[in-house]
């Protein structure tokens, strides 16, 4: 697990009869955030503190960063395609973006809700990335269809507020968690 700040560069801690190390990012103030495991079961995370993505070996604890193009970016959510493409949400910047972990290539689409939109939550399932807009009013959900490069979105019901967190149920619909509403939210999928 990737504890930040560890008080140690691989310091070793115990935390209910487990073992877990700790590890700095790499870069300083790299804040990271949302976390998801590909095929190969290896961790990819965002640093949302800079414009990184990044892995973890799970075996040697090494952590290597995916720089992307623009300083100013701010990835805040990750998903992984079964071709263990990584997604992110740049919520500064207001982009969805694509980072091919083999060959470091970025390629990025302007989400759809303009200045405001703040991509936040992602989720990938059925062949299509779902995510958040979180400073649309109301929030709004957006499909995006890596195939054919094309966005939908819809107004949450309710406003969102705020989705920070989404998840795939077993039927492959995306759950939302609206933080700010003390809502749950579910998009079926037809």
């Amino acid at each position: 697990m990737v504890y930040g700040p560890a008080r140690q560069y691989g310091e070793t801690v115990r935390h209910q009869g487990r073992q877990h190390q700790a590890r700095d990012a790499p870069t300083s103030g790299a804040r990271p955030y949302g976390i998801e495991v590909n095929s190969e079961g290896i961790p990819f995370f965002v640093e949302f503190g800079t414009n990184n993505v990044a892995s973890i070996d799970p075996t040697t604890m090494q952590i290597r960063e995916y720089p992307l193009p623009d300083p100013g970016a701010r990835p805040r959510g990750v998903a992984i395609t079964q071709d263990n493409s990584i997604w992110y949400t740049d919520f500064a910047r207001l982009f969805l973006g694509r980072l091919d972990p083999t060959t470091g290539k970025v390629s990025e689409w302007q989400s759809p809700g303009g200045p405001r939109s703040q991509p936040y939550g992602i989720v990938a399932t059925k062949g299509a990335l779902w995510y958040s807009e979180s400073f649309t009013e109301p929030n709004t959900i957006v499909r995006f269809d890596p195939t054919s490069e094309t966005f939908q979105r819809w107004a949450i019901p309710g406003g969102g507020e705020i989705v920070r967190n989404t998840a795939v149920t077993g039927e492959g619909n995306v759950a939302l968690a609206n933080s700010l509403v003390n809502e749950v939210g579910l998009v079926e999928i037809k």
